[in-house]
């Protein structure tokens, strides 16, 4: 089978074994052992170590901290590097734009070249192998953002599957170097599949009909890993169809098909406890660990740097026979072949061996940095050419939570340095510029005692207490609104955050975050105008935490802490000073005023913590307001990693700039866009909605039944997928058919140097199924001088029309006329073509041999579960009356229905005919088979009704599950 070893394992082993007894007594002149010999193949280096190992070696290496192995001079290995946007977690690096932000240049070229960079850091930190070191890493992070509510938006790149699986393919180029056999690193892909909810995130199921699984959430991963450019790929924590993703067969059967290469399969941190645990899904960890190496699982990451609890769960599973040791030795040669090709069995560690820590924050990185950062921001707006600012406005004021700071995410290694927004512009300049963060500071005084709350003065701070009887700069704290009712308290006296550290609230944190961002409260007003000061740390979410979550005084010495609402201390709010009266006063009378809002990447939405709302702070609106009131040459800089509904602020404000959260060299970046040094080629990878009215459920995963995404989508969205504003026009020509594909003549009309993403979307205009409004085929990165015009080829082959057929299982390009469309976005399309293609017709479903009840047409009150904890997808009724469509069906008069029924209570399957209210056919009974995965066969004598050209339909009573049926 493609992508799995052919040779006779087990009599293999055996012979190697006999070659390594007989190795040993060689003298060492004569060389390295085979599995050191870079002059022999892979298979051939994997195969003589394997020889070597004992069992207990080799069940060693399949925990995430592989032990190094003395004897045959083996250092230790870990999987588990980050490197989302730069190396992460081992110290100061080049921290680049996050994931979104990379993505929306749209220019694979970049994203090969930022790949490249910190595939060479990761090597230079290996020199000095600190804590966390490891050459596979993590990243890139390719689940699709199908919602932008996903706490984890920041990580990935679209909600597209064309261009995530083109930029993934590109940084995991760069990752590798480009030679599977000689690789610079080993990119893990995470997070195999459909993971896009952070809600209960490890008991939730995303379900995923066949049609949604191949044409979008498989699509993103498979192309990284058809070109070589991933080793592997890391299990999600969600179910999908039921079964956790840590035992999905999909990870043997479809993934491993995509290549030939050996992949080297991990699980997510601490997710194979989750088997036995929450997910309650296997009752030992031993046979959870079995199920999840049997499903394609090679590496275990789990109990932290403890790999006891993993080596003693599959030596139990060997011993109750779970496991046999072919399946150990198939899993450590998927490591061990990563092992070789990253050249740590090679003399001085291979082709990459000497990269050292020169490399890490280089001045190449750091201009890589900034052209990362510049081509990743987006111009949303720009009316009546208020950008580019003049090189005579240099009387500039910068206001804004976010002008003169950066943050960095949980993925985001240490910034060597911090160029703010303020900076760049500043430098831009060559003079001081204005800077104020238009947020107010506040005294909270104890209704009860007139005590104010206190916090210490440097950097350690200290206990926050009711202690003072005035306002003095102890007592005095900044606020930033970053909505959601969620703030965050800076202290005046150290200029320090509030935190909790699990006893008390001490102001001594740089920034808010940590993997619990303990830096969150809110103001709850009451009916007497004061306000309790509610904790809302993440951990208040946790099933764990059972503490009250209101502040008041704990001691006789009056030292805050976590009381119940009815102990509460009542503070009178008091503003020492406004910062919205700052914010207007420092842009007064200004020839131009920049205004930085957006997000805190530890607040409100990332890992393990999904968006409720897609709006700007309201703090931050009014900031917006009160600005461009004060100064009508205002520019708002949006700073954050998702899209956001911005309210009425789209319209009242005349420019708009979107860019993640950037990196080390934001401010320039920023900087050379305002002032016109560079032109915006920023292109959006998501649809900005309106409204989170214009979005279902996060749970709900079909796209096509709930029309979401750009490709579906029928209402009319703030920013299109694909939009982003130039300093100067572009026009198209007329498209023609070229030999793969079509050209266009694409010419820049405007009196600037700029880059247009030239974007081509096709449309099939009939089909027997549902299909997008339009779909991303093909994009290409173009630069143009004025006046210049060049040809845009874009590949397009038939083969890439096609769609999943259910009926048949299989892809299908449909004869008909497709709309071939190509312009500066998907809502802005300059010019088209149809295109005649001769494929083939979908014929009418044949039931008459056994059908899959998933690869439904439509439904209603169903679900999508586990036909077995090994395999399979059956179909589950939710209430009575739920319904399967089967369009297009020709029925040769049947005479019966055959029905594979699971259910632990009685139950019925109706065939009906043209609706789900249709004539009856026949129905058959179940009485029940008392579990959930105990299937029996049932049958049903058909009417002579059944017959001819009709849909149709299986009405099934609540509970029932229904795998397979067929009408003869």
């Amino acid at each position: 089978m493609k992508g799995k070893r052919r040779r006779p394992r087990t009599t293999l082993v055996l012979a190697l074994a006999l070659v390594a007894s007989l190795a040993a007594a060689v003298p060492a002149t004569a060389g390295p052992l085979p599995f050191r010999d870079p002059s022999l193949s892979v298979d051939q280096r994997v195969d003589d170590l394997l020889g070597r190992l004992t069992l207990d070696e080799k069940v060693s290496l399949l925990h995430q901290h592989q032990p190094a192995i003395p004897r045959l001079g083996i250092q230790s290995f870990r999987t588990g590097t980050e490197a989302l946007h730069g190396v992460a977690w081992l110290g100061e690096t080049t921290v680049f734009p996050q994931a979104i932000g990379l993505a929306s240049t749209w220019d694979p070229r970049l994203m090969e070249q930022v790949g490249s960079a910190v595939g060479d850091e990761a090597r230079g930190f290996q020199q000095e192998r600190p804590d966390g070191w490891g050459l596979n890493l993590w990243a890139p992070v390719v689940n699709l953002l199908r919602d932008p509510r996903w706490g984890r938006n920041e990580e990935g790149y679209s909600e597209d599957p064309k261009l995530t699986g083109a930029l993934s393919t590109a940084y995991g180029k760069g990752l590798t170097g480009g030679d599977p056999d000689h690789l610079k690193t080993a990119p893990t892909l995470k997070h195999y599949l459909a993971n896009n909810n952070e809600w209960h995130r490890t008991t939730t199921s995303s379900e995923l009909r066949p049609r949604v699984a191949k044409e979008y959430d498989e699509a993103a991963f498979r192309p990284a890993i058809a070109a070589d450019a991933a080793t592997g790929v890391m299990s999600s924590y969600n179910l999908v169809n039921g079964r956790p993703s840590t035992v999905n067969p999909d990870l043997n059967d479809v993934v491993r098909t995509w290549t030939d290469r050996d992949l080297l399969n991990v699980t997510d941190a601490f997710a194979p406890a989750n088997l036995p645990g929450e997910q309650r899904y296997y009752p030992t960890l031993a046979e959870g660990d079995a199920a999840a190496m049997k499903a394609g699982i090679d590496s275990f990451t789990d109990n932290s740097a403890d790999p006891g609890p993993t080596v003693g769960a599959i030596t139990s599973a060997l011993g109750q026979g779970l496991l046999a040791e072919s399946d150990i030795d198939t899993a450590v040669s998927h490591i061990l072949s990563v092992r070789v090709r990253l050249g740590e069995f090679d003399p001085g560690g291979g082709r990459y061996g000497a990269i050292d820590t020169s490399v890490i924050n280089s001045p190449e990185h750091r201009k890589l940095a900034r052209e990362a950062a510049t081509e990743g921001a987006v111009l949303l707006k720009n009316q009546a050419h208020t950008l580019p600012l003049k090189t005579s406005q240099k009387d500039v004021a910068v206001v804004g939570p976010l002008a003169d700071t950066l943050f960095t995410d949980w993925y985001s290694g240490t910034l060597p340095y911090a160029v703010t927004p303020a900076d760049g512009i500043a430098a831009k300049l060559g003079r001081d510029v204005t800077s104020h963060e238009g947020v107010d500071r506040i005294t909270l005084r104890d209704a009860a005692t007139g005590k104010y709350v206190t916090a210490g003065t440097g950097a350690a701070g200290a206990a926050l207490k009711e202690s003072a009887e005035a306002p003095t700069t102890e007592a005095q704290f900044d606020v930033f609104d970053w909505g959601q009712g969620v703030l965050t308290l800076r202290s005046a006296a150290n200029g320090r955050y509030v935190g909790y550290n699990w006893s008390n609230f001490v102001n001594d944190q740089v920034q808010p975050g940590g993997w619990f961002a303990q830096q969150q409260f809110e103001l709850e007003t009451q009916p007497d105008g004061t306000y309790l000061l509610r904790y809302a740390g993440y951990e208040t979410e946790e099933p764990w935490w059972s503490n009250p979550v209101y502040l008041g005084p704990t001691g006789t010495d009056g030292t805050l802490g976590l009381v119940a609402k009815e102990q509460a201390a009542h503070y009178a709010k008091d503003v020492v000073r406004s910062g919205l009266d700052e914010a207007v006063a420092a842009v007064r009378g200004r020839d131009a005023a920049v205004v930085v809002v957006g997000s805190n990447p530890s607040i409100n939405g990332r890992e393990a913590h999904d968006r409720t709302d897609m709006a700007l702070a309201p703090a931050q609106e009014a900031l917006v307001r009160a600005v461009r009131k004060a100064n009508p040459n205002t520019v708002v800089i949006v700073e954050n990693s998702y899209p956001t509904t911005l309210g009425t602020l789209q319209k009242e404000v005349p420019a708009l700039l979107w860019t993640s959260h950037a990196g080390q060299e934001t401010g320039n970046a920023l900087a050379d866009l305002l002032y016109g040094d560079a032109n915006p080629s920023g292109r959006l990878t998501q649809t900005w909605y309106r409204s989170e009215a214009d979005l279902p459920s996060i749970l709900d995963y079909d796209i096509i039944k709930s029309d979401r995404t750009y490709q579906y989508f029928k209402g009319r969205p703030l920013y299109s997928f694909g939009h982003g504003l130039s300093y100067t026009t572009f026009r198209y020509g007329e498209l023609r058919r070229v030999t793969d594909g079509y050209e266009v003549k694409v010419t820049n009309t405007g009196s600037r140097a700029g880059d247009e993403v030239v974007q081509l979307y096709t449309h099939q205009r009939a089909s027997r199924d549902k299909q997008p409004l339009k779909q991303l085929k093909a994009f290409q990165r173009v630069s143009l001088k004025p006046g210049e015009t060049k040809t845009v080829r874009l590949k397009l082959t038939t083969s890439d029309l096609a769609h999943w057929d259910v009926t048949r299982s299989k892809w299908v390009v449909e004869t008909g006329t497709y709309d071939i469309l190509v312009g500066a976005s998907s809502s802005d399309l300059r010019s088209s073509v149809s295109w005649q293609v001769t494929g083939e017709t979908i014929p009418p479903r044949d039931l008459s041999g056994a059908t899959r009840a998933e690869n439904f047409d439509d439904y209603s009150a169903t679900r999508l579960v586990d036909e077995s904890k090994v395999r399979g997808t059956a179909v589950e009724a939710t209430a009575d009356g739920a319904w399967l469509r089967f369009k297009d069906a020709r029925l040769n008069s049947p005479q019966r229905l055959t029905a594979r029924v699971a259910g632990t209570s009685p139950g019925t399957a109706e065939i009906r005919l043209g609706s789900p209210t249709g004539p009856l056919a026949g129905t058959a009974r179940t009485d029940g088979t008392g579990s959930s995965y105990t299937y029996e066969t049932v049958t049903a004598d058909l009417s002579a009704a059944a017959k001819g050209r009709t849909d149709v339909y299986l009405v099934l009573s609540k509970g029932l599950r229904l795998s397979t049926f067929s009408l003869r």
